[in-house]
Order: structure tokens, then C-alpha cells, then sequence
């Protein structure tokens, strides 16, 4: 089970809460993704995937959330937008790729040079769409953020690609 996961719920901001299917989970790492993703016959998406759902997606809402510290992620109404496009890419949860932070052709660096270069890498991973905590100027479809596999304390989640 994830960190914060118990037999009868989830810890969400410091009181034990019944799992809601319709809510993203938090503060999972991105072994807990992986192990979660296998389980559902599904993987974690790369980069390139996650940026392209979130370019193509039809809904959006979820960024209303963004500069709301203190107030958690939002229910998404459903698994999938129209014609099964994704909900929610930004402002829920960071959401865990598959791919290790390293640069690509045509890269730039953002918000400052010392984020993002001293941590290029195959030991760190990738992470898209920016949390409920996340500022709206970086909480975009393109801002890439990153972190040791093994951390789930940076309001983490999953999605799912096949």
C-alpha cells in the first residue's frame, strides 16, 4: 500500500479519510506508481506522452485549483473527458513519468538555471502538471519538475497510460 493508505482509508491533511475513487491519490513515489499502474495493466507514460495528453486535452478545470494552498485536489467527475480524452492534467497532483530528467534538444531551463541543470540525470525522475499547491506560473503543460523516484513528499500522483 501507498504511504498514507491504511485498510480503512487514506491520511489527507492529518484525519483518516475514506478512499474517493474519483479523487487523485497524493504524496505517492514513483516505485507506488509504477506497482500501481502494473497492477491496472497499465504503465506510466513518458514525458513526451504526458506533454502531448495535456496539449490535446479537452478539459482544463483542474487548473481553477491552482493557487489554493490549503485546500487539496479536486474530484474529477469521471475516468476520461469527451471522446476519451484526459481530465485534470494540471493542478491536481505532479504526476509521475517514466522518463529520467535529461535534457533534450532545444531544452530551456525555467524558472532559473540552478532548478533544473544540477539534477539532470537518469537518478532523478520527471514529474508534470504541477499540484493544487503549485503556483500557476509553473504549473503549465510544458514545466518539467523533478525528483528522486523514491519521494512521495512533493503532493505526487499517478496516471496511467496504455
Amino acid at each position: 500500500m501507498p504511504g498514507g493508505w491504511t485498510d480503512g482509508g487514506e491520511w489527507r491533511g492529518g484525519e483518516l479519510g475514506e478512499l474517493d475513487p474519483l479523487r487523485p491519490v497524493v504524496h505517492i513515489n514513483a516505485h507506488e506508481a509504477e506497482a500501481f499502474a502494473h497492477l491496472n495493466g497499465s504503465r506510466l507514460p513518458t514525458e513526451v506522452e504526458w506533454e502531448f495528453a495535456a496539449v490535446m486535452a479537452a478539459d482544463q478545470s483542474a487548473a481553477a485549483n491552482l493557487d489554493t494552498v490549503g485546500l487539496g485536489t479536486h474530484r474529477l467527475p469521471h475516468a476520461g473527458g469527451t471522446e476519451g480524452t484526459p481530465l485534470g492534467m494540471i493542478g491536481n497532483t505532479w504526476e509521475w513519468t517514466a522518463s529520467a530528467f535529461t535534457p533534450y534538444p532545444g531544452f530551456k531551463w525555467h524558472p532559473y538555471a540552478e532548478y533544473s541543470e544540477p539534477h539532470f540525470g537518469p537518478e532523478h525522475r520527471v514529474l508534470r502538471g504541477g499540484s493544487w499547491a503549485t503556483r500557476s506560473r509553473v504549473a503549465t503543460k510544458t514545466f518539467r519538475n523533478w525528483d528522486l523516484p523514491q519521494r512521495r513528499q512533493i503532493f505526487s500522483g499517478v496516471r496511467l497510460a496504455r
